[in-house]
């Protein structure tokens, strides 16, 4: 799709389906500002995507339009600007970093074991989205790396969930859900598994909510319920997604990121210089100010971004900047993964992992100033969405990043140990994955 996105003249094609239907798919930055800003009230989360994803996502937020999302946008955007919330997810990653995944690398490198390491920053990720969002350690990142049902129900039903987006005719999986067979079986079983989890979560809450005449959790489930939201459906929607949001997306960033630093060793000694410029700063302080690891993690997710396609629907029919009718009914995706490897965006040298794409330094000619990070605007580089429905966590995932980076790469080396002559396989659910995960051999730094 990149390839026919990257041939047609306007960065857009449509596709004809089987008995009439048709798709558009575009990677231009004036349709995709047309999509997400300007027309926003055309382009929705119409009957096609949430009927696809409605048994996983529900009600929750990236599944809905209208009042309800707005309701929802409004408690999470408020809740994610407290200081408070800052403050607790600074105190968690710092916890599970240092309490959890150093020490399981340093005995890997001590044993000169081979890790997925796909599957640790996936338990990281884990951990960190249950403590900030639900108050609940499911401490999977431990030595054991235990298998945790709820996990690999939620990964089950990602994954089917998708392949449902790439049948012929929704009637074929619908058909298999009624008939309880197959593919479909295997979701209605994962989705179970989820919603239970989510559930016994949702009830305990509730009861020590009860117990306690004040709130003093800075979770985000804590500040949902308390706010008398309470409804227990709509409370599991809540849970769900923000597990999608929190676990898939940064995990899949960091794999892909460190699999191109270990490429890249310019890139490496770059984010060592700055990580080592930056250790007699506050743990915090010390992220906030590395430019030069924030731009190598931005020219990362332009080449692998975590949510590769995304979908829309138009409510009406309408006209793309780029002169394609849209006829209301017609599912519009728009394309970061086509984007990124775009070289009318991104230029001929679109195909190098170069952050440098990213900086500007400050100083007179001649002179070398300290690097300035020269961000794209939303439209070029969606990797966080855009316009009302843009990422509100969007600063929490760098600030989680950049500080697993710092924490990790100050200590050891990642390198990659696939068969030989093999290499990671690029797969795309609802968030994008290696195929068989990402084996590494960790290395201490002398």
């Amino acid at each position: 799709m990149s390839e026919i996105l990257g041939n047609s003249p306007t960065s857009t094609f449509v596709l004809h389906r089987p008995l009439g239907r048709l798709q558009i798919f575009t990677a231009n930055p004036s349709n995709v500002q047309h999509i997400l800003k300007s027309h926003f009230h055309i382009y929705q989360k119409g009957a096609f995507f949430r009927m696809t994803q409605a048994d996983l996502l529900g009600d929750g937020i990236f599944n809905t339009n209208g009042e309800s999302w707005k309701f929802q946008r409004q408690i999470a955007s408020h809740e994610f600007n407290t200081k408070s919330l800052r403050k607790f997810i600074e105190h968690v990653v710092d916890t599970e970093l240092n309490s959890r995944l150093i020490p399981i690398l340093s005995a890997a490198a001590a044993d000169k074991t081979v890790l997925d390491f796909q599957d640790i920053l996936q338990r990281f990720a884990f951990d960190n989205v249950c403590a900030i969002a639900f108050g609940y350690d499911p401490a999977l990142l431990v030595p054991s790396l235990p298998e945790e049902k709820f996990m690999k129900c939620f990964e089950d039903a990602v994954r089917i969930i998708s392949q449902r987006f790439r049948h012929v005719h929704p009637l074929l999986w619908k058909a298999k859900r009624r008939l309880d067979f197959g593919s479909e079986k295997k979701l209605r079983i994962a989705v179970e598994g989820v919603r239970e989890f989510a559930k016994e979560l949702i009830k305990e809450k509730k009861q020590l909510l009860n117990e306690k005449s004040e709130l003093e959790s800075f979770d985000l489930l804590s500040r949902f319920l308390s706010s008398g939201h309470s409804d227990e459906n709509f409370a599991t929607d809540i849970v769900i997604s923000f597990i999608l949001a929190g676990r898939d997306t940064t995990s899949a960033a960091l794999t892909w990121f460190f699999w191109l630093v270990s490429k890249n060793a310019d890139v490496e000694g770059e984010i060592l210089k700055e990580i080592y410029e930056k250790s007699e700063s506050p743990i915090f302080e010390e992220v906030k100010d590395m430019i030069y690891t924030h731009a190598a993690l931005s020219e990362s997710m332009r080449l692998y971004p975590p949510v590769p396609v995304d979908g829309k629907q138009a409510v009406e029919d309408d006209v793309l900047p780029d002169g394609t009718f849209v006829k209301k009914g017609t599912p519009v995706a728009y394309h970061p993964y086509a984007m990124g490897r775009s070289e009318k965006i991104w230029g001929k040298d679109w195909a190098e992992f170069k952050p440098e794409r990213w900086l500007e330094r400050d100083g007179m000619a001649g002179e070398e100033g300290k690097w300035n990070f020269v961000g794209r605007d939303p439209y070029t580089y969606p990797v966080f969405q855009a316009g009302p429905r843009i990422c509100l966590g969007k600063e929490m995932a760098f600030l989680q990043m950049k500080r697993v980076v710092a924490g990790v790469m100050r200590r050891f080396r990642v390198v990659p140990a696939f068969e030989e002559g093999k290499g990671p396989i690029f797969v795309a659910y609802l968030t994008t994955k290696m195929e068989g995960g990402f084996p590494v051999r960790i290395e201490e730094r002398a």
